[in-house]
């Protein structure tokens, strides 16, 4: 049998939901690229010491998620990113669990957030209440007290989700809402991607605290503005884009 690299071992007798998540994570993080030839079902079930009809059934998983396809002549393939099924409850479980993503699938989320959370904040701004505030403002204090300790980075990163979490929430529109919690787990990845330097974090917060404060106020067009600014943030932290210029607090 030919090596199979590189793909990891799953524990041994693992089940199809166990082996479907080995392999979709060899997907999602680039390791296995788009027309790549997935190995073959007895090639796999050597590897894993599976059973064929576990195998089988995991790449059915997979094929029913958008990641593979099954063609005549030419065996079993990688789908390219665009054919994904991005808000499969599978898809879900599979991004929350990945410690480096695609290289595509972060820029493919980053210009979803960069297309909906301007607009997000600017619908947060209007109809936020005192709880929606009480939340935002939670989070943010979260994120003060945790942004240099480096034993709290983890504590840092779900304080800096819940409050894109609670904006989401504070938009008050449904489908919205809806998006951002199937989304949820891609967002995640992205923002453990793009997590800051410790010298890097008093901007962050400066830029997250505008937000904060532009939706207190009632501000749409300043809370659109500042929500762009905290992703121009995330943009230089993925080195999407030209590092953008610090901000101060008390700057205009």
């Amino acid at each position: 049998m030919a090596d199979i690299l590189p793909l990891p071992y799953a524990a041994a007798n693992a089940d199809v939901s166990t082996l479907a998540e080995v392999l979709a994570h060899t997907i999602l993080s680039g390791q296995w690229a788009c027309s790549d030839i997935v190995p073959r079902e007895l090639d796999l079930c050597q590897h894993f010491g599976a059973s064929r009809n576990r195998v089988r059934n995991a790449l059915a998983t997979l094929s029913a998620c958008g990641l593979i396809e099954r063609t005549a002549g030419r065996g079993t393939v990688v789908r390219n990113i665009s054919e994904w099924h991005l808000l499969d409850p599978n898809m879900s479980v599979w991004l929350s669990g990945l410690d480096t993503p695609h290289p595509q699938l972060v820029n493919e989320v980053f210009a979803f957030r960069l297309a909906a959370e301007p607009y997000v904040s600017e619908l947060a701004a209007r109809s936020a209440t005192a709880r929606d505030l009480a939340q935002i403002e939670s989070a943010f204090n979260g994120m003060c007290d945790t942004a240099h300790d480096p034993d709290q980075r983890s504590a840092h990163i779900d304080y800096d989700i819940a409050f894109h979490d609670a904006i989401y929430c504070a938009s008050h529109n449904l489908v919205w809402r809806q998006m951002g919690i199937l989304l949820r787990p891609s967002i995640v990845a992205l923002i453990q991607r793009s997590h800051h330097r410790v010298d890097r974090l008093d901007d962050s917060l400066e830029r997250h605290r505008r937000v904060l404060e532009a939706i207190r106020m009632r501000q749409p067009d300043t809370a659109r503005k500042a929500t762009e600014h905290v992703l121009a943030r995330t943009a230089s932290d993925l080195e999407l884009s030209e590092h953008p210029p610090v901000l101060r607090p008390g700057a205009s």
